[in-house]
């Protein structure tokens, strides 16, 4: 049986790649909408996964355009306003929602009319339809809506092609790549992904996983993570952590059947503390899978799992993802499990509604 989730992450590539011709005219819209507007900072903001895009681009692209950015969550914002809003301050909040509907993203925007009504917004959504997409502020800020291919609208439970579409429209309109290189650059990750999606790998069922990363990486790993604890409803044991915090504690959780993921950077000396790790738990645990993940570099040791883009680490994580996304569909069908609702229903339900809130 084929589940849409497999499907999802198998049509990345073409999303990607027919998303390309559009992207850099929205992409230079967007930065000059960005300039004129002059914002004080620019708030990342979503929940759950679409939280976890900030964690990767917060980290490479503060500052490059002049503008700090800062990594707000959605369910950070709305539980403790106070910490954020203050008066006169003008963030642009950028929000990520594949359903555009949660109640969170909801409430975000409820808060900004309250709070910030001077405050401008970029939407950006799988959901034409949805809340992200169709509410104007009732202030005096702008708002500008990015509503994303609908092929990249998952139908099933996790977020696959949601999450890595949004991350490189994301990266095409706050980076300073150059737009004239964008829809080269995005052909690099689509035909990249081809060839990663159609590698054989080792995708034997482990008690407990763990994914490792650095800088951009460390949010494809706590991404990582979620995958695999969602598509298995939790009965693979998932951590993540950045290489070198992993001993401060959290390695704790490796035991005899774990299986660990360390993704590599691509420049030193962070690649060397990506290295130590991996071999540091090869040698304390030799009866367990580490496998490393990145791009090759000239004498350094090759990746188990290697990929070739010539790009910077953040352009990467769209990429690097892929291989979780597949372990965690193989592990959910291992299982017996419904790999498109692997909750039946119950616990976790595919866009989160029903919180009350208090704003």
């Amino acid at each position: 049986m084929t589940f849409k989730t497999e499907t999802e992450i198998s049509a990345q590539p073409d999303i990607w790649a027919d998303w390309a011709a559009e992207l850099p005219g929205i992409a230079g819209r967007i930065r000059a909408w960005i300039a004129d507007r002059a914002p004080d900072e620019i708030w990342l903001s979503g929940a759950g996964t679409s939280a976890f895009i900030a964690d990767s681009l917060v980290v490479a692209l503060d500052g490059q355009r002049g503008i700090r950015l800062r990594n707000v969550p959605t369910t950070d914002l709305v539980a403790r306003p106070g910490d954020f809003f203050r008066p006169g301050f003008r963030p642009l909040v950028v929000s990520f929602g594949r359903s555009g509907n949660s109640s969170e993203s909801i409430g975000t925007l409820d808060l900004l009319d309250r709070l910030a009504p001077g405050a401008d917004r970029l939407n950006i959504t799988c959901n034409k339809d949805s809340v992200l997409a169709t509410r104007k502020p009732a202030g005096e800020g702008e708002a500008q809506v990015i509503t994303l291919p609908p092929a990249s609208h998952d139908a099933g439970f996790a977020m696959t092609s949601s999450y890595t579409t949004m991350l490189i429209t994301a990266l095409a309109c706050l980076s300073d790549a150059p737009l004239d290189a964008l829809a080269g650059r995005v052909a690099t990750l689509a035909d990249t992904a081809r060839g990663l999606l159609a590698r054989d790998i080792d995708t034997r069922r482990p008690g407990r996983a763990v994914f490792l990363g650095a800088g951009p990486f460390k949010g494809t790993a706590r991404e990582s993570a979620l995958k695999v604890l969602e598509l298995t409803a939790g009965r693979v044991v998932t951590a993540w952590d950045s290489t070198l915090g992993f001993r401060h504690g959290p390695k704790a959780v490796i035991d005899d059947d774990t299986a660990v993921y360390v993704f590599l950077s691509s420049g030193d000396p962070t690649r060397k503390y990506d290295q130590d790790i991996a071999a540091e738990i090869r040698a304390q645990f030799p009866t367990i899978r580490v496998t490393t993940i990145g791009q090759p570099m000239s004498g350094a040791d090759a990746p188990d799992i290697a990929f070739v883009t010539g790009l910077d680490d953040v352009w990467n994580t769209p990429v690097a993802i892929l291989v979780a996304q597949r372990l965690s569909a193989a592990w959910s069908q291992s299982l017996g499990l419904n790999v498109d609702d692997p909750f039946a229903g119950r616990n976790l339900t595919r866009v989160v509604s029903n919180v009350r809130l208090y704003c």
